[in-house]
């Protein structure tokens, strides 16, 4: 008598549900953002730190270095001239070359030849090897062969003045006070009347001379009409 053939049964696995995955999916975000705030601040930090190491140094403050006296502008066989309110001239500085210096203002001068107006229009010249000014120009220092003179003028008021002259090595003009000084040997030329001195301080405003050192006048008598 024959067997009945034998059956197997299998059964299929029933799929996962959709709503417990999207549970788990939902879980998983939430446990993630938990940590996000935090992941952030890591990420920030790490950036900084890196811009920092990337970032170069800033550069040490250099100081400044004081100014040389040395000459920042050069005029070459130069003319200034400065005038008043009333277009008048009032003074003239000429020479081969002139030198500024930054650190002071100051200017040197080759071979000045200068001249000036006194406020009752009286005319002085000067002429030397070298001049130095200072940065107002009222102050010349004149060095080598210098010469000064304050020409002959009749004043406004009828007063004549005679021409005037000095030479020396070394002769300081001052503009303002009108007046011109030397501590070194000087010569003074006064019509025919010649005066040295070791040291000089005339001011044009008194007309008055201040002589010291060893003073010799050579005054001569005069001569007969």
């Amino acid at each position: 008598m024959s067997q009945p053939a034998s059956s197997a049964t299998v059964l299929a696995r029933p799929s996962a549900n959709p709503v417990s995955r999207a549970r788990r999916w939902r879980l998983a975000v939430e446990r993630l953002s938990i940590y996000m705030p935090a992941a952030l601040m890591a990420m920030l930090a790490l950036g900084s730190y890196w811009l920092l190491r990337s970032t170069p140094p800033a550069p040490e403050p250099v100081a400044e270095r004081p100014l040389l006296h040395d000459p920042s502008d050069v005029m070459r066989r130069f003319s200034v001239r400065t005038h008043g309110l009333d277009g008048q001239l009032k003074s003239e500085l000429l020479g081969q070359e002139a030198r500024r210096f930054e650190d002071n203002g100051s200017m040197e001068v080759d071979q000045p030849r200068m001249r000036w107006f006194s406020p009752q229009g009286v005319l002085t010249t000067a002429q030397a090897d070298l001049a130095r000014t200072n940065a107002d120009r009222d102050d010349y220092l004149l060095r080598g062969h210098a010469v000064v003179v304050r020409n002959a003028a009749q004043l406004p008021d009828g007063q004549r003045l005679e021409r005037l002259e000095f030479q020396g090595e070394h002769l300081r003009i001052l503009t303002k006070e009108e007046r011109v000084v030397s501590d070194q040997p000087v010569l003074l030329v006064r019509g025919r009347n010649r005066i040295t001195a070791g040291s000089l301080d005339w001011s044009e405003r008194d007309r008055v001379a201040n002589l010291r050192g060893r003073v010799q006048a050579v005054l001569p008598g005069r001569q007969p009409p």
